[in-house]
């Protein structure tokens, strides 16, 4: 199975830039839909951003669209979460994730992933 590890969270400014990648091992992401998760004090994880294997489909969470894109580098093993215009909304810890299905609808689900890395917190400041 696969091992995911995010890194790039930290603390950033209302209005600037945070990239996060996620780095996997032990299985090659090419076999995966790779999703990008989110979760706030007290409140239910949601979708931030996926893609399906091939890279070229890809679904935003409302709350991030035209603001956030997500990319996958299969010969890195490593998915990115570019975050732009960040907004004290944002804050949360930021976990990434493996869909071994793949299909129309999982690739959108939270519930399809089962492979998750231990998250990397976002902090936001006004």
């Amino acid at each position: 199975q696969v091992q995911l590890v995010e890194s790039g969270g930290g603390l950033g400014q209302a209005g600037v830039s945070l990239r996060l990648s996620c780095a996997a091992s032990g299985r090659t992401i090419r076999s995966y839909a790779m999703g990008w998760f989110r979760q706030a004090p007290v409140k239910e994880r949601e979708v931030v951003a996926t893609l399906r294997r091939s890279g070229g489909t890809t679904y935003y969470g409302d709350s991030v669209k035209g603001r956030f894109t997500t990319s996958r580098d299969n010969a890195q093993n490593t998915v990115y979460l570019q975050m732009n215009s960040l907004k004290p909304e944002d804050p949360a810890i930021y976990y990434c994730a493996a869909d071994p299905l793949d299909n129309y609808y999982s690739y959108r689900t939270i519930t399809s992933y089962d492979y998750w890395g231990q998250g990397t917190q976002v902090t936001v400041s006004s």
